[in-house]
């Protein structure tokens, strides 16, 4: 069930009434919103969830024998059966046919005739975030940090709590466990809030990504011609727009279904594109996912704690990693790769060179850095490296003779609206939306409210799913 769907305002609708129906207990409306999660999953794909009934019953039995083990090496093999579990789910379903293509290229290559009949295995919505999402619990509960859950239904909603299930935030267990513990209630505030948060992240999402800018992006990245440079940019600009549009727009609407419901989940997305340098733009993008390399693998493979070529190798197999997360391709890796090398060359620079950050020379730096930022998309979106190849050639002016395949209103279309993302980005990098509500005449808020929501209508969204879906 995608978030711009007719059938998923009737779900919510539905979820919102019996949530606050006087009728139920606190208990029996964490059931149903226990029930209300599966079936938003499952009717993608219904025997999908029992990956999630198996990787729930699997981390919920070894966090309930960490939390009272205390033979060390029992302890270890609690936590080994949980990442077997999740890593093993992650590996079959989302790496299954990459390793199989690619064990058959090292056979054919060294020269071996081998030729394997693809698997056609089918991935699972959101596997990549609810796998990350209980991992993070049994790692936890093996480093002592947290307390176990108190009930199989707490831990059973942690991990499928619907608004951000599919695609995150990807949420710490202390984060949302302990929030199901007493009754929630939204507030006034809260709940219309919330449903101002959903309508942005429609608005986002169905005009934004889907409505202006996906068409462009499809026509370059799937055009088999060498690509004139304006078009090639045009292109990237365009991608570069959509993915926020469509990811952030995603987090935006989970974090506002679940704040009509009372519960809190954190921020995803800090106007990554004013960021000034890479480290500064991965406490912006996918924060959720940011922090969690940090913690889980980065940190683990030794941080900045045992010197700068330690700190660099662990920096570079995170990106790596990181990259590969996003997609079974070696392009997802590529992506990673080039993130690595800009954040080491920016700490190289940062031990040597000493510049005081101003208005003038911020505004230039994050330029750079949101033009460097889209070299890398490149690789993100393109499906093969010929593909890419060509784009980067094309964007460097490399191809004299490059095609044009946009016309003059798709290209200024999507210079306007990343002119205008980019500029919002800068002005909002050290607030936020509520901070600036706050400050806006409610009369003006309402016309721009009524706006969105018209423009959403209007703009008669497909029905595309989210990007992220797929990772």
């Amino acid at each position: 069930m995608l978030f711009n769907s007719l059938s998923f305002v009737v779900f919510l609708v539905i979820v919102l009434a019996l949530y606050y129906s006087k009728l139920f207990s606190w208990t029996n409306k964490k059931r149903m919103l226990l029930l209300a999660s599966y079936i938003f999953y499952g009717l993608w794909n219904p025997p999908l969830v029992i990956l999630l009934w198996i990787s729930t019953v699997v981390d919920w039995t070894a966090g309930k024998q960490l939390a009272i083990e205390e033979n060390q090496k029992k302890r270890k093999m609690w936590l080994l059966l949980s990442m077997f579990v999740n890593l093993g789910f992650l590996a079959f379903f989302k790496y299954g046919n990459f390793l199989l293509e690619n064990f058959t290229s090292c056979l054919n290559a060294i020269g071996f005739e081998y030729q394997a009949q693809p698997m056609d295995i089918i991935l699972p919505m959101g596997i990549s975030f609810y796998t990350f999402q209980t991992m993070s619990y049994t790692i936890d509960m093996y480093k002592r940090k947290i307390e176990p859950a108190r009930t199989f239904l707490d831990f059973a909603l942690y991990v499928t709590f619907f608004p951000q299930l599919v695609a995150g935030p990807i949420v710490r267990a202390k984060d949302l466990i302990t929030q199901f513990y007493e009754e929630k209630k939204a507030t006034a505030n809260q709940f219309f809030w919330g449903a101002f948060l959903l309508t942005i992240g429609l608005f986002q999402k169905v005009v934004l990504a889907d409505t202006l800018l996906a068409e462009t992006s499809d026509t370059v990245f799937g055009s088999k011609d060498v690509l004139h440079s304006l078009d090639a940019w045009t292109g990237t600009l365009a991608f570069s727009g959509q993915i926020f549009f469509d990811f952030a727009g995603y987090s935006t609407c989970a974090i506002g279904i679940a704040l009509m419901l009372g519960i809190i989940l954190p921020d995803n997305f800090r106007y990554p594109y004013a960021a000034i340098g890479f480290s500064d733009l991965w406490k912006r993008w996918h924060i959720s996912l940011s922090s969690w390399l940090r913690d889980y693998l980065y940190i683990p493979l030794g941080g900045n704690r045992h010197g700068i070529t330690r700190m660099y190798v662990a920096l570079m197999l995170t990106m790596l990693l990181g990259g590969l997360w996003h997609g079974a391709a070696w392009t997802f890796v590529i992506w990673g790769a080039l993130h690595g090398i800009y954040l080491v060359v920016e700490r190289l620079l940062k031990n040597n060179i000493k510049i005081k950050i101003t208005p003038v020379n911020g505004i230039v730096l994050a330029l750079l850095t949101y033009m460097l930022v889209n070299i890398t998309w490149v690789f993100f979106r393109a499906r093969e490296f010929v593909t890419a190849k060509n784009m980067i050639a094309s964007m460097f002016f490399m191809n004299s003779e490059g095609k044009k395949v946009l016309q003059s209103f798709d290209i200024i279309k999507v210079l306007v609206v990343i002119t205008l993302l980019f500029i919002c980005h800068w002005l909002m990098r050290n607030t936020n939306m509520k901070a600036v509500s706050k400050k806006t005449n409610p009369i003006i808020l309402g016309v721009f409210w009524a706006v969105l929501v018209f423009l959403i209508i209007i703009a008669q969204g497909s029905g595309e799913q989210f990007i992220y879906f797929q990772f």
